[in-house]
């Protein structure tokens, strides 16, 4: 083995800190969107502070009928989404420290973004956002490697075909890991931990981790990898 750490998981609309953290601690980062697409779940929405408290930001997409559909597969219903967005992301942030600092970029992000697929849209935010955070981890797709469909055997998988040594998973899949799988492949398994995050000046109390990243960029600028983890 090369000693090469790799984390799988499901691509996500504008994802928290924590998500970031993950991409950064590894050599690989792999979007886990040949599986089925969850409604009301991350891949299509976050949350960020409002006057009015935490909001919710959701990309419409086509779902009726598509119950089993692939999260690769799933099309985005509605290319007014991304004007209402950005108009919400400057209303609650516009008088953040560091807004106009990133706004520019993500306006154009916003603007330019035609994208079909909700796998697409996710894709160009999180690389985007990987490069204001100075985040050069590869990205890749899981459909890239073909991996079989079992949930253990496509992780397995996934790590054999990129040469890691290394699994880092998110803490809830500690639920359904075999660790006993991955150590008769010699491929050690990690949890991230997602515990003491440091706070910072945020918008609206009372303080809440769990928002989108934007948050954290609008708020601390270039001081955002100091309120981040080393996982």
């Amino acid at each position: 083995m090369s000693g090469k750490r790799i984390a799988i998981v499901q691509s996500s609309y504008l994802p928290w800190k924590g998500y970031f953290d993950l991409i950064r601690a590894v050599d690989e980062f792999i979007l886990l969107d040949d599986v089925q697409f969850t409604r009301r779940d991350w891949r299509s929405r976050n949350r960020i502070k409002s006057p009015r408290g935490t909001i919710w930001l959701t990309i419409p997409v086509h779902n009726k009928g598509r119950y089993t559909q692939l999260i690769q597969d799933v099309i985005v219903a509605d290319r007014g989404w991304a004007a209402r967005h950005w108009g919400a992301i400057r209303g609650s942030y516009q008088k953040a420290p560091f807004f106009d600092t990133y706004a520019g970029q993500f306006e154009s992000l916003f603007t330019a973004c035609r994208c079909d697929r909700l796998s697409e849209v996710n894709h160009l935010f999180i690389a985007a956002v990987c490069g204001m955070l100075g985040i050069s981890t590869k990205l890749s797709w899981s459909s890239d490697y073909q991996p079989r469909t079992g949930r253990m055997e496509r992780l397995i998988d996934l790590c054999r075909a990129t040469g890691a040594s290394e699994y880092l998973s998110g803490p809830t899949a500690r639920a359904y890991i075999d660790m006993t799988a991955f150590e008769a492949e010699g491929i050690c398994a990690r949890f991230a931990d997602y515990s003491g995050y440091r706070e910072y000046p945020q918008p609206y109390a009372p303080f809440d981790h769990q928002v989108s990243v934007l948050d954290l960029l609008f708020c601390t600028g270039p001081r955002a990898v100091e309120y981040m983890k080393a996982l």
